[in-house]
């Protein structure tokens, strides 16, 4: 049912972003899905559309934002094994493998998450995000493994939503990088932003972009005549940035094993174990693990941590680092 939002901007509200004073109003719905719906001209300013959700707004200006009817999605069901975690009606926690994408886009319309949820219960997933993304409250890379949680119904996923723009979701990732960091842990804290020069990867930046923080500690450190220089790294994210993990750990100088977007040009590995050699060059995959997600039940409102093993791609590069350490 479509619903309207109406109302005037006080005194104490001058001068703020308009996605931001709505949010503020609407606490249930959230800043992305405010903002897609002043993109798709849902939204006006004084009786004329905006498009703009960074526009700042006046004392005594009349906001109306139009939430439509959600779409309904028309996505071709995809046979695929989920491994689920956890399911109750309102959400799902799945362990998702590496090598397959989160919801359909360019290049790849059917074999997707979002195209197997469809095949194991389509009329149980939230719509209210874009039409291809049905139940998809956020998203990790096609080549990282780990947990992700879905949302069945509208009211879970704005919920979630909101607990993912405050920042408050738990997320660990374990990783495996080239070389050690120095300090060992610590925190980064920058802004990512799109590159301007392949507009395919992100980049750190001093001065413009979304900010990005990363807590991060070695967890081991792999270092002998068998094989090159490598640590275990655990990655606790404040924010959850768009391939944040890969550039911040670029950014200090230690791209993942595996990755191949934001990879170094290293040394030629010599006299090296064999095993352990073949084992990272003919990985397919960025060594990168969503290994802990904790989140706020949204109906029970009990916090619920959900953890996941390293597949075994992964596992059985450690445990032939491990053994090399003996």
């Amino acid at each position: 049912m479509e619903k309207n939002i109406n109302f005037i901007v006080k005194e104490d509200e001058k001068n703020l972003r308009v996605d931001v004073l709505i949010n503020k109003r609407e606490e249930l719905i959230s800043r992305t899905r405010i903002k897609n719906l002043i993109l798709k001209e849902k939204l006006t300013l004084n009786n004329k559309i905006i498009k703009s959700p960074s526009k700042k707004v006046s004392i005594g200006d009349t906001i109306s934002l139009k939430i439509p009817d959600p779409e309904i999605a028309s996505l071709k069901p995809y046979k695929f094994k989920l491994e689920i975690i956890y399911e109750d009606d309102d959400l799902l926690v799945i362990n998702k493998p590496a090598g397959i994408i989160m919801h359909p886009g360019a290049g790849n319309y059917d074999k997707t998450i979002v195209n197997a949820l469809m095949y194991y219960d389509k009329d149980s997933l939230s719509n209210i995000g874009d039409e291809l993304r049905p139940g998809i409250v956020h998203r990790i890379d096609k080549n990282t493994s780990g947990l992700v949680v879905i949302a069945k119904n509208n009211q879970t996923h704005e919920n979630l939503s909101k607990q993912f723009s405050d920042h408050t979701i738990i997320r660990e990732y374990q990783l495996l990088i080239w070389g050690k960091l120095r300090p060992s842990s610590g925190r980064i804290e920058t802004f990512i932003t799109r590159s301007s020069k392949n507009r395919q990867l992100m980049e750190v930046s001093t001065s413009k972009g979304k900010k990005a923080i990363t807590n991060y500690k070695t967890l081991e450190i792999f270092e002998n005549q068998k094989t090159p220089t490598l640590s275990l790294v655990e990655c606790k994210l404040e924010t959850g940035r768009t391939h944040q993990i890969r550039v911040h750990m670029n950014y200090k100088g230690n791209s993942l094993v595996g990755d191949d977007k934001y990879k170094k040009k290293y040394k030629k590995l010599k006299n090296i174990n064999l095993d352990i050699q073949n084992s990272i060059t003919k990985l397919n995959r960025q060594f990168l693990h969503a290994k802990t997600l904790g989140f706020i039940h949204p109906r029970t409102k009990k916090e619920m941590i959900f953890s996941s093993l390293l597949p075994k791609d992964l596992n059985n590069i450690l445990k032939m680092l491990r053994n090399t350490e003996e």
